[in-house]
């Protein structure tokens, strides 16, 4: 485990950024990760890196670092403290090849994937870098487990393999399991589909790739949307409309989400917020990627 520590404190303090109790999100942009308020403005870089995670009481960012090695990269899990710009990178992690770190809702761990043996494991390890664990070992004659997402009570991990949604016990017991394309018909997940728990625990957000016709120009695959999906009742709900392309996305609170739009005749996709209801659609982060907030 190596620590990187540069200061920030001035540079945050003066944009109004308070540590724990500031609501804030995180996203990634040029290669760097940022956070900023809930509203978009006063946008500030904490590091270098991608797939940023705000912790649940906004005072960290997990996110990938990425560094050239001869012709290859090597990506790690590293936490930032946005007080004081401290950065701890998890390299006593076995593999060179980490992504995608989601924060438990207690805030005492941390999931993520990484490569081992030429394949793709789910695990786990402490904000500071200790107790790192496996949860869901890969296997060559199986499925990758995508888009690692805790469960309300810390102790589930929601994934996804394009084919079924899981629910897995942090053993890596299978506690539940969804045909993606049963639940929502005309539709499937890529690997890079993101699974996005409610603050309450009992609904799942889904970026989800539609079986659907379109005419936009300069758009290749098929339009993105994003569902909701209850839980105990099983039954899903799309959130976004036809004309609204619409991925990655997360809740940033009980009846507002995050997400990533590119509408007609722009270039890039930026981050957007919207009321469950499909109202108060909003572009907060232009050229914004990754969107996430502190739940």
């Amino acid at each position: 485990m190596k620590t990187i520590a540069f200061s920030l404190l001035i540079m945050l303090a003066s944009a109004g950024f308070s540590g724990a109790g500031e609501p804030l999100i995180t996203f990634e942009k040029s290669d760097a990760v940022y956070v900023a308020k809930t509203d978009g403005t006063s946008p500030k870089k904490v590091a270098d890196g991608i797939f940023p995670a705000l912790s649940p009481d906004g005072t960290h960012v997990a996110f990938n670092t990425v560094e050239k090695s001869g012709t290859t990269y090597l990506r790690h899990i590293a936490v930032v403290d946005i007080a004081t710009g401290t950065t701890t990178v998890f390299k006593d992690v076995p593999s060179e090849n980490s992504y995608f770190a989601t924060w438990s809702p207690n805030g005492e761990w941390i999931a993520f994937t990484f490569r081992r043996d030429q394949v793709w494991d789910l695990g786990m390890i402490k904000p500071d870098g200790t107790g790192f664990k496996v949860i869901k070992k890969g296997a060559e004659n199986e499925t990758t487990l995508y888009s690692p997402c805790w469960g309300g009570d810390s102790a589930s991990i929601f994934c996804q393999d394009m084919t079924n949604i899981y629910r897995l016990g942090l053993d890596g017991a299978v506690l539940a399991q969804w045909k993606i394309a049963k639940i929502i018909p005309n539709g499937d997940m890529s690997g890079d589909g993101t699974i996005s728990v409610s603050p309450d625990g009992k609904r799942l957000l889904l970026s989800v790739e539609m079986g659907e016709e379109h005419h936009r120009k300069n758009w290749d695959g098929p339009p993105p949307a994003l569902w909701s999906f209850e839980i105990e009742t099983q039954k899903a709900t799309r959130l976004t409309n036809k004309n609204l392309f619409a991925w990655d996305g997360c809740w940033l609170d009980k009846d507002n989400l995050l997400f990533l739009s590119q509408p007609v005749g722009e270039k890039e996709p930026s981050i957007y917020s919207m009321s469950i209801d499909g109202k108060n659609l909003k572009r907060l982060i232009k050229g914004g990627r990754m969107p996430g907030a502190g739940l």
